[in-house]
């Protein structure tokens, strides 16, 4: 019979022994109260209580952590835009009483910092000075938190402006604005390759002219002293200068006669190009129907004259 009242009791011992040993892990701290007050902060490692009168109240986590914030607010040109801003922050090991008892919910009480430097900071900036001064962005989030939260255990290690979304059109229309800008850079280097190929193909065009201009100025030149030497020649045989000049002439025209005669397939029609050419043209013209009438008439009356006789 006292054996059966023996393992009860032994049992119930060994379960409260147990239950006076509690681990805490690495970086974390737990809160010990005895009966309802705080006693003691226990730290990493095996950790003994007294059964039935401690208890863990708590436990903290003494690592870095990561609260992400989405905040709504209004640029100074008028453009809504959501920022996310992420706080890293960690409890400090000498304030866990404070971290522990004075705050509720951290977490809100981070966020509302966060709402309301965010929205004191941003209103004073274009939305283009949003995207340039984000670290300073971040940098008035961070004063103010540390100003704040220390007092609560509560170290802010850094915050960081991770995104920055304006409303859809906003972001279209900002796409609008780049995509015109580099059109216009891209016209503009259009233009300057435009301008160099039209500088340079007049520069060519010039450099040709001058070349042609010389090859003609060369061509005539050989042309005067082929003259020159032809006129010599006449002189030796006794003609003399300006009969040797209109035998070189009368000689060139045949030339030139006979060059096109060699042309089968040519219609050039050869007309006289002196000034007084038209004048001299019309008058061969009048001349040739008038000679054209009389003949016509000496005819006519020829025949008359036969029907008589």
């Amino acid at each position: 019979m006292g054996e059966f009242i023996l393992f009860p009791i032994i049992f119930f011992g060994l379960i409260v022994l147990i239950s006076s040993f509690f681990i805490v892990k690495q970086q974390s701290a737990a809160i010990i109260e005895r009966f309802g007050k705080f006693q003691s902060i226990r730290h990493s490692g095996l950790q003994m209580k007294i059964p039935l009168i401690d208890r863990v109240a708590g436990r903290l986590s003494l690592k870095i952590q990561q609260l992400d914030v989405i905040i709504e607010t209004k640029t100074l040109d008028d453009v809504f835009v959501r920022l996310k801003v992420s706080v890293q922050y960690m409890v400090i090991k000498d304030k866990v009483y404070d971290a522990f008892y004075k705050l509720d919910y951290p977490h809100d009480q981070i966020t509302s910092y966060v709402f309301d430097v965010v929205r004191a900071e941003v209103p004073k900036m274009k939305l283009d000075d949003v995207f340039v001064k984000k670290d300073d962005i971040a940098i008035a989030v961070k004063a103010e938190l540390n100003d704040a939260m220390l007092e609560y255990g509560f170290d802010i290690i850094k915050t960081l402006v991770t995104d920055i979304d304006p409303d859809s059109q906003v972001k279209a229309a900002m796409n609008r604005i780049n995509a015109s800008e580099r059109e216009k850079i891209a016209a503009q280097y259009e233009g300057d390759a435009a301008r160099i190929l039209i500088v340079e193909k007049a520069k060519a065009e010039a450099e040709s002219k001058r070349l042609q201009g010389q090859g003609i100025a060369d061509q005539r030149r050989e042309i005067a002293r082929g003259l020159e030497e032809s006129v010599e020649v006449l002189n030796r045989v006794g003609i003399n200068s300006q009969e040797a000049s209109a035998l070189i002439v009368v000689t060139q025209h045949y030339d030139t006669l006979q060059s096109l005669g060699e042309e089968t397939n040519s219609n050039l029609i050869l007309l006289p190009n002196a000034p007084q050419a038209g004048s001299n043209m019309l008058n061969d013209m009048v001349a040739s129907f008038a000679a054209s009438n009389q003949i016509g008439e000496a005819m006519k009356e020829a025949r008359n004259k036969k029907k008589e006789d």
